[in-house]
This record gives structure tokens, C-alpha cells and sequence, in this order.
């Protein structure tokens, strides 16, 4: 990484972090940037996967739900501090998510996507259907925030701790991508049997990526869970999960920065647009449209390429900007 994109890096992440302060005194600003920040985390782990494994997994909402609902039941059946009950039940939404998938790791492309549309499906009527755990359509309300030496952590102190949590995220992909691992991420995306022939085990490959990308989903469905202090079956539904993947598609899948730019924009727009709610489809459908037509690698990618095709600028340059 040269100095220039440290640089982009640490001023972003500092303006990142000083959110949560600037908006402190605005509850319902700090409301949107908390949720932006918990979108931001989710964005990442889904760009992992759909940008540099090459797989799109739709049943990401509800592998967050898993999560929600654990936590839920650990800190208010057994009594667990949120601290203890959220990685538990991350780990636990990880290894569901690795066994319901892993039959559709080994499908490519439009057909995985089905696969874990399918498995989507599946999560939400379980949500639904097993009210003794997820209080059914009803959903669990007056979730409490997590516990602090204690007592509890205030609004403005949780989203403080999101937003450290959605960049920690974001810098953990983006050295990710930059290991091994995420080589091998790479050359499974661009030619999977290519991939196998030089003795990249492409199905564990997918398996590994899968399980980091629902860390992410569980860590954010936990968070989203004690920072809104409801979760529904439509809370995790499909809709969302498209959601999550627009969010990357719209910035620019296969970068660090496109997913939080494309969250940026999109994830704020049902709340800033509420009070023109008959309005509020038309012009995010419409700025999608536009973006997907003019350009479709998303902005960030769209930045990229018209970078890449000013002249006088050296190979090596073009290459380390891609890495961000």
C-alpha cells in the first residue's frame, strides 16, 4: 500500500470514528449513522464473498437472524452477559451457516445464488415457525444494550463501539485480500477450474471464505439485535440480504472501498426519505438504475476504470490503487 492510500485510510477511518460524536446531539442522525455503520459491516462480509470469492449468498440475512435470536435467548433465558453471548452465538450462526451451505459450495455462480435463495426461505419460515425461541411474526421486542461493568451501555456508547466494529471490519477484509487466502479468494473468482489445476482446493476454499463472510453477518446480526432492541422474522428476511448485495454491487464489488461507499449512499435513504414515502421507491430505484446502466462495476469501479485510462500513469501505480 503506497503512503497516499495509508493516508486515505487513516483520514477516513478518523472521520469514521468521530461520526458517532458529531451526530451525538441529533438522536435521530445518530440513529442512521449507528445502522449505517452495522449495513457497512454487513456490506464487508458480503463483498468478501460476492467480490472476491465470486459467489453471491443470499441466505446472508439469515445467518444474521441466527445470531440475533441466540444472542437473544443466551442473554435473556440463560442469563449470559451480551459480551459472552454474542461470539457464542456468532461462532454457533457460522457453522449453521457453513452445514446449510456447504451443499451449494460446490454450485457456481447463478446456481449458488439459487441455492441460498432456497436456503434464505428456509431460515425465515423457521424464524416464523418455532415461536419458542423467536416469539414468531410477533418478534422480540425491548432487547436490552449490552452490559458495561455493571450496567448498560448508553445509545451514543454502543454506537461509538459499532462504528469501531464496522471499521475494524473493513481493515480486517482489506488485509484479508491481501494474504494468501484471499489470493487464492481471487483465483477461485476468476476461473475456479484454473484454480483447481494448479492445486488450489477450490470447495475449501469456499468453505473457509463462507465461514468468515458469516462471522460478519452473526457479529452485525448480534449488534443490530442490542442497538434497535427489536428482531423479526423481517428483520432477516430476503429483502434484506438483497439488499446487503445491492449495497455492494452499487459501490463496486471487488474493492475495499466500493461496499462503503455504495452503503453510504443507499443505507441512510429509508430514513431520510420517510416523510416522502410515496416517493422514497422512485428515486432509490431510479439512482440504482441510473448507476447500473452508466455504470455497471458501481461507482468506486467506475472511478477506477476512468483512472486506469488517463495516460502517463505507471503500471505499478494502477496496481496498488486496484488493492484499495
Amino acid at each position: 500500500m503506497t503512503n497516499r492510500n495509508k493516508l486515505a485510510v487513516l483520514v477516513v477511518t478518523l472521520c469514521a470514528l468521530a461520526l458517532p460524536f458529531l451526530t451525538n446531539d441529533n438522536r435521530f442522525l445518530a440513529f442512521v449513522v449507528g445502522m449505517t455503520f452495522i449495513n457497512v459491516l454487513w456490506a464487508t462480509g458480503m463483498n468478501l464473498m460476492y467480490g472476491f470469492v465470486g459467489l453471491i449468498p443470499l441466505m446472508f440475512a439469515g445467518i444474521a437472524g441466527i445470531a440475533a435470536y441466540a444472542m437473544v435467548y443466551f442473554t435473556r433465558t440463560l442469563e449470559w452477559s451480551f459480551w459472552l453471548a454474542m461470539p457464542v452465538a456468532t461462532l454457533l450462526a457460522a457453522i449453521v451457516g457453513v452445514a446449510l451451505g456447504l451443499p451449494a459450495l460446490r454450485l457456481k455462480g447463478f446456481y449458488f445464488a439459487l441455492c441460498s435463495l432456497v436456503i434464505q426461505s428456509v431460515l425465515t419460515l423457521a424464524f416464523i415457525f418455532f415461536p419458542t425461541f423467536t416469539n414468531g411474526d410477533t418478534g422480540i421486542n425491548q432487547i436490552l444494550p449490552p452490559d458495561w461493568f455493571g450496567g448498560q451501555l448508553s445509545l451514543s456508547s454502543l454506537e461509538i463501539v459499532i462504528a469501531i466494529l464496522a471499521v475494524s471490519g473493513v481493515l480486517l477484509c482489506a488485509w484479508l485480500v491481501r494474504t494468501d487466502l484471499g489470493k487464492r479468494f481471487i483465483a477461485v473468482r476468476e476461473d475456479d477450474i484454473l484454480a483447481e489445476s494448479i492445486g488450489i482446493k477450490v470447495v475449501r476454499t469456499k468453505i473457509i471464505g463462507f465461514f468468515i463472510v458469516s462471522v460478519y453477518a452473526g457479529v452485525g446480526g448480534c449488534f443490530y439485535a442490542a442497538y434497535t432492541g427489536f428482531i423479526s422474522p423481517r428483520t432477516f428476511d430476503v429483502l434484506v440480504s438483497l439488499n446487503i448485495w445491492l449495497f455492494v454491487a452499487f459501490g463496486g464489488r471487488g474493492t475495499i472501498l466500493g461496499p462503503i461507499i455504495g452503503t453510504a449512499i443507499l443505507a441512510p435513504l429509508p430514513y431520510l426519505l420517510q416523510d416522502i414515502q410515496a416517493f422514497k421507491e422512485i428515486i432509490s430505484g431510479t439512482l440504482i438504475i441510473v448507476v447500473a446502466l452508466a455504470m455497471p462495476a458501481g461507482i468506486y469501479g467506475a472511478y477506477l476504470a476512468a483512472r486506469s485510462r488517463k495516460p502517463n500513469r505507471s503500471m505499478e501505480a494502477r496496481m496498488q490503487e486496484q488493492r484499495v
